[in-house]
């Protein structure tokens, strides 16, 4: 339902789908308040600082800067461009690789170099590795022409002739999973799992996540991976300041308790929203229209009436949460050349890595926590971000979605003790892995992150860190609508709504909250020129 430019607009969340969907209603004209319970811009793209050591700052949440037509997008709805507003430095090797009991790799961005390296593994798999990009570049095209900017609300352009002539082999790319696509196309372990450790950035695994998401390697390999100077805290900013430049108000410190209805014929109409304040105060602020960047679940199951939910408890029984995790912030005394920007373990066999992660615990794996973790030093690219002659570490490692797994000590000051037992674990594996013997020796500052703490500091769902994983029953237009079924004037943005998990397809969460409100059921992205229908 089309419907005129809202006056007034309410926005949850000052995270990147809360701040990105503000500045874009606000560039149309409409008075923004944004609100949120913490006192930091940034939800889960966060950061962290200690004043005891001075020098260091860790990212606590995105780090990896894909997909980059995405921002460049987003930023030109605002009349600014990703170069205006980010110093991106492009990353080689993109990324470094530690097999279980192999040397490392250097994994390169660009078509000739990666298939280089992959014919250096395996005989053959260069040319097998250009048709695989080239099927992933027709599917990142498609997805982004057809499927990402959308609000499904209208079956005609799911027909497109570009669909069409694909139908036969989406189909087979929605219902083969990754993990089988991959290995019929390569024998390699490592090249195998180069390709499939994607998986994870969805929240999810290669045996549930449908091959259509292959299209995943056009955004490493092909476009290659960046690093924005200051980290996500620097886009975060980015985002922050275009809001406010665009008359957006950012109240922290202010909770949200309940969405406010009145009754509108057949159905309801969100009319403002119940805040507490820091100081314990109850209020009402009263809106055209509410739009929720706070986790879906949240926003359904607590902030509204059992009767206006759209997808209540029943609906959440039989979801996949994706991953949690453990988060080990790291200050270390001297230098890591072990180490590059973007890391990743990879266990000998990690079938038992997604296994403890998604079906429970497993007896190889006591803690409960995966063998094939990620580690970040930013410290490789921006000096900054670490005393002279010290690296930042950044560590995360996957476990179950299960609040009980515990806190970390960031935010409470004591750890529990199953994520400090996480931390020890990836610790020492990562100096044994990665041949830097006194690594726990030379550890100056720690601090960690668990699920309890999503649960907790950002409302996630069962302590999940990243969003609902991307199986075929939770992908596209079977993740949920972006706007209450039952409550006009609510709408949904982030990660735990369409089109997915993710800082581009939160921004792109934001895009189709515009859309849902104009009715406009096209795929594909808003026009740039004026601005997003300016």
């Amino acid at each position: 339902m089309t419907t005129p430019t809202p006056r007034t607009a309410i926005v949850i969340g000052a995270g990147v789908a809360g701040l990105a969907t503000a500045a874009l209603l606000a560039h149309e004209g409409t008075e923004v308040t944004v609100l949120d319970r913490i006192d930091t811009v940034g939800g889960r793209a966060g950061d962290l600082t200690i004043e005891d050591h001075p020098g260091f700052r860790w990212d606590t949440g995105p780090s990896w800067y894909l997909m980059p037509d995405a921002f460049d997008h987003f930023f030109r709805l605002l009349g600014t461009t990703a170069e205006e507003q980010l110093d991106l430095v492009d990353l080689t090797p993109a990324y470094r690789v530690f097999p279980e009991g192999e040397q490392p790799l250097d994994v390169p961005s660009g078509v000739d170099a990666a298939a280089e390296l992959f014919e250096s593994i395996e005989p053959g798999a260069g040319q097998a590795l250009r048709d695989y990009l080239d099927s992933a570049g027709d599917s990142y095209r498609i997805a982004l022409e057809r499927f990402l900017y959308t609000t499904f609300s209208a079956v005609g352009p799911l027909l497109h002739r570009d669909v069409r002539v694909r139908l036969g082999r989406l189909a087979k790319l929605l219902t083969q999973p990754l993990e089988s696509f991959v290995n019929e196309q390569f024998r390699d372990t490592r090249l195998r799992q180069i390709l499939t450790y994607p998986a994870v950035f969805l929240s999810s695994r290669p045996e549930k996540t449908p091959s259509l998401y292959h299209l995943m390697s056009h955004t490493d390999l092909v476009q290659g991976v960046r690093y924005p100077v200051g980290g996500f805290t620097a886009v975060v900013e980015a985002l922050h300041r275009l809001a406010v430049e665009q008359g957006v108000r950012i109240r922290l410190n202010t909770e949200v308790t309940a969405v406010i209805t009145a009754p509108d014929g057949r159905k309801a109409r969100a009319t403002g929203v119940r805040v507490r304040g820091a100081d314990g105060r109850i209020g009402e602020i009263a809106a055209d229209i509410v739009v929720s960047g706070a986790d879906l679940h949240h926003t359904e199951n607590h902030l509204l009436p059992a009767k206006l939910r759209t997808y209540p408890e029943r609906y959440w029984a039989s979801r996949d949460p994706g991953i949690g995790t453990v988060l080990v912030m790291l200050g270390v005394r001297g230098k890591l050349p072990q180490l590059t920007h973007h890391n990743l373990l990879f266990s000998r066999d990690w079938s038992e890595d997604f296994a403890v992660v998604f079906d429970g615990p497993h007896p190889d794996r006591p803690l409960g926590a995966s063998r094939s973790i990620y580690v970040s030093m930013p410290s490789a690219t921006e000096p900054g971000v670490a005393p002279e002659g010290h690296e930042n570490l950044f560590l995360l490692v996957p476990v179950p979605a299960a609040e009980g797994v515990g806190h970390g000590d960031t935010f409470r000051g004591t750890g529990a003790s199953a994520v400090e037992a996480v931390a020890d674990a990836a610790i020492a594996q990562l100096a044994e892995w990665a041949d830097i013997p006194d690594l726990a020796e030379r550890i100056v500052i720690r601090h960690t992150v668990g699920p309890a703490d999503f649960a907790e500091r950002y409302h996630a769902w069962r302590g999940g860190s990243i969003g609902p994983g991307h199986s075929l029953r939770q992908s596209a237009f079977l993740r949920g609508r972006n706007a209450s079924a039952k409550v006009d004037g609510l709408y949904y943005a982030g990660a735990t709504t369409v089109p997915g998990v993710g800082v581009p397809m939160c921004l792109i969460s934001a895009e189709n909250v515009i859309k849902r409100l104009h009715g406009d059921t096209s795929p594909g992205p808003l026009p740039e020129a004026g601005g997003a229908h300016a």
